[in-house]
């Protein structure tokens, strides 16, 4: 299956039809890919959520050096290029942080304000209860 003798770039119909074969099993690859971060990203925000209710650090440095330990042995033994593994994850950590990162900032300010509401709230109760009855009753 070679690129044909004629010198005009025609391509053997076989090798186009591996191509396409290929190319589609890439394709269905990248779909699983993108459908598995997804998947990784739902249960990332919820631990951001968690971080942010229990005023956590957004990042965990020794669990991120764990995971990247633990990757890096999964990429040797799938004959993945390690480094190749190592820059993907901390592509994928430093963008998890990111969130996390928003996620408590977003928290902390509907903590305030909900802080600042009750004590607008407190102070017009407060008021109500102290001040005399206007009813002529």
């Amino acid at each position: 299956m070679t690129t044909s003798d004629t010198g005009t770039g025609d391509v053997d119909p076989a090798v186009l039809a591996e191509l396409t074969r290929l190319r589609a099993s890439i394709d269905n690859i990248d779909a699983a890919v993108v459908h598995m971060l997804a998947e990784r990203f739902k249960a990332t925000q919820q631990v951001g959520h968690l971080k942010a209710a229990h005023h956590l650090p957004p990042a965990d440095p020794a669990r991120e050096a764990r995971q990247i330990a633990r990757l890096r042995a999964l990429a040797e033994d799938a004959r993945l290029d390690p480094g190749f593994a190592e820059k993907f994850l901390n592509f994928i950590i430093a963008e998890v942080i990111h969130h996390h990162e928003r996620i408590a900032e977003n928290s902390a300010e509907n903590s305030a304000e909900n802080s600042a509401e009750d004590s607008v709230r407190d102070s017009v109760e407060d008021s109500a209860e102290g001040s005399p009855s206007r009813s002529a009753g």
